[in-house]
């Protein structure tokens, strides 16, 4: 079996131009795993305001590509730039300019809530700390160690962090996941203003986003015959 990526563009852009204004390119990228390629050759384009949702079953590489997107792992052919230059060749500017949100939550499980959104933010006001815990419905359980929250509630202390960090691009894998309905709403309202802002999000989820979703564009990684 042959795997192919299907490029969903709603509205369209042409993949094969860089010289419009982007924040993240990603040019003929190929992932393999175990001697099989994930996807081969993809390109596109991240402008400010962008929402980019990556699709496809499990297995095709949505979690891989958003690793090579961060730089934390490294394509067989390709390469991404940062505006308009290699990230490899700018790691400590890219990294500051970018939020990752991985499928695990990547927090510290012997701190509270409100220790581990202190640890990210030291600088931040603590009354924005609050209102970052109180969006995500983690108030009341903000001084019990995470380990004793549910999986997700530890999701949701990661995803406290949307409210707070101030990186232009966030790359998310599965932020929807164990998220209720009034969470799904209250993360849309801040993609929404994050992009209005100026910022971009690329993200995989297994959910369909709303169709109010502005600047939606689709990255199908599809198994395919052959």
């Amino acid at each position: 079996m042959q795997l192919s990526q299907c490029l969903c563009y709603y509205p369209p852009i042409n993949l094969t131009r860089y010289d419009s204004p982007s924040m993240l390119a990603a040019r003929n990228l190929t992932c393999l795993r175990d001697e099989r390629a994930l996807f081969s050759d993809l390109s596109f384009t991240v402008s400010p305001g962008d929402i980019v949702q990556v699709e496809g079953p499990n297995g095709v590489g949505k979690t891989s590509l958003l690793r090579i997107l961060t730089g934390l792992s490294q394509a067989e052919q390709g390469e991404v730039l940062w505006q308009q230059q290699r990230i490899q060749h700018q790691r400590e500017n890219y990294h500051a300019s970018l939020l990752y949100l991985g499928h695990q939550p990547g927090i510290k499980a012997q701190l509270t809530p409100y220790e581990n959104l202190s640890f990210w933010y030291a600088h931040r006001p603590q009354d924005e700390l609050w209102h970052a815990l109180e969006q995500v419905d983690l108030i009341g359980y903000e001084d019990l160690p995470v380990a004793q929250l549910s999986a997700g509630q530890q999701r949701r202390v990661a995803a406290a962090r949307l409210w707070l960090s101030p990186a232009p691009l966030w790359i998310l894998d599965e932020p929807l996941t164990a998220i209720d309905k009034s969470g799904v709403e209250k993360l849309m309202t801040q993609f929404a203003r994050h992009t209005q802002q100026g910022g971009a999000v690329v993200l995989t989820t297994h959910q369909e986003l709303p169709a109010s979703v502005r600047n939606l564009r689709r990255i199908c990684l599809t198994a395919g015959e052959g």
